[in-house]
């Protein structure tokens, strides 16, 4: 890591990094040696909050989470259990999912766990067609997605 900072000719600010842990937070995550993690503190607030009560409180929180009346206590569940995107093992087969629809692309790249029984997320990514792309038939979009995955 640090010939590749030389070679770019990039600095690190001594205050802001750390060495030699097991995890820690970055980006509002839990980057630790089994993956990404959503924070726990933030998990916590998100299930202590209450439910919204007047009509003012129900816009602003639909505001920002658009589906709150259905979806409120399902997000609480989820949270719960959130899925982990863990590091690729190399020498281990992937596997790509692929979804194409009218006028966005996404794909999920996984691998199996040491068992072969259980997927793991590694990857996830998503993007909106261009103009252009959103005039593609459904098999050229397919064809599309592959391409822009496999970079």
């Amino acid at each position: 890591m640090f010939e590749r900072l030389r070679k770019f000719k990039l600095r690190l600010n001594p205050n802001k990094c750390t060495f030699g842990v097991r995890s820690g937070k970055l980006l509002g995550f839990i980057v630790s040696e089994k993956g990404i993690e959503v924070d726990p503190a933030k998990v916590k607030a998100i299930q202590e909050m209450p439910e919204p009560r007047t009509k003012k409180q129900v816009c602003g929180f639909l505001g920002r989470l658009n589906y709150i009346a259905r979806a409120f206590e399902k997000i609480k569940e989820y949270l719960q259990n959130p899925p982990i995107l863990m590091p690729p093992v190399p020498g281990r087969q992937l596997i790509m999912y692929l979804t194409v629809l009218d006028n966005s692309m996404g794909y999920v790249l996984g691998q199996h766990d040491e068992t072969g029984r259980k997927e793991h997320a590694i990857y996830y990514l998503s993007k909106k067609f261009t103009g252009y792309e959103s005039r593609y038939s459904m098999l050229e979009k397919t064809c599309c997605e592959l391409a822009w995955a496999a970079k």
